[in-house]
């Protein structure tokens, strides 16, 4: 079996596994909504409601650590902050990957991708590790392949739980596979040698409040209808078709 077929079962059954994971966190989530929201406390009804601050992000295209595609004169722009582990991200960008690029090419909205790392503290170093490949292929290789190398992360996802399942050497496959030239990028890539850009594209997206992945902004405000991925990539699209 060749590498490449490895790859793809390999990522096939990771998520599988994550989605059955997936399944179990919606029920537990469902199941916290309705209890905060009978919990009574000194006669009133407690509702539990997350903190959230307002989003403050610069403009799609203008940050130093996303790639865009489309045209910046498009009259929408989306701003989509992930992480490469990230299993809501993955399947966001499943169903919303061929929509964005086509609304892209007919010069509807200039979509910005900006990785960073929300998970490594709990899931190992896997986002830093891809955060900082990205970054290298961007830089050494330009935005096209950076782009197809950001579609290829998310098409060989590993679960939350086994970010070691991708080593290096396999990053530096997947870079080349994008388009990238090896010599350009293999040495860096294994040596994690852009944590640095990780870092400060993590302290740019803490300093503009986002507090999870994905966080979705269309023309600067955040977007958030839908219960689901499902719901949320559709009625995403919706807006800008």
């Amino acid at each position: 079996m060749s590498k490449a077929n490895e790859r793809a079962q390999r990522a096939a059954e990771e998520r599988a596994a994550q989605a059955r994971r997936e399944s179990r966190r919606r029920i537990l989530t469902i199941g916290g909504v309705v209890l905060a929201m009978i919990v009574i406390v000194g006669g009133a009804v407690l509702v539990s409601v997350l903190n959230k601050k307002e989003v403050t992000v610069s403009d799609a295209g203008s940050s130093d650590f996303g790639v865009t595609i489309g045209k910046k004169d498009a009259p929408h722009t989306v701003v989509i902050y992930e992480d490469f582990i990230c299993p809501f991200c993955g399947e966001l960008e499943s169903r919303t990957r061929d929509d964005l690029t086509k609304l892209a090419e007919d010069g509807k909205v200039l979509v910005e991708y900006r990785p960073f790392d929300l998970l490594s503290g709990r899931v190992g170093d896997y986002p830093i590790r891809a955060a900082s490949a990205f970054s290298v292929v961007l830089e050494k290789s330009g935005p096209e392949v950076a782009k197809k190398f950001h579609d290829l992360l998310y098409e060989n996802q590993p679960a939350e739980d086994s970010g070691d399942s991708v080593t290096n050497d396999d990053l530096v496959a997947l870079a080349v596979e994008a388009g990238a030239t090896e010599s350009d990028v293999a040495d860096a890539i294994k040596n994690v040698s852009n944590k640095d850009w990780v870092t400060k594209a993590t302290q740019e997206a803490t300093a503009n409040n986002v507090q999870g992945t994905p966080t979705i902004l269309l023309d600067g405000k955040v977007f958030d209808d839908g219960r689901t991925v499902d719901d949320l990539a559709k009625n995403l699209v919706d807006a800008l078709e």
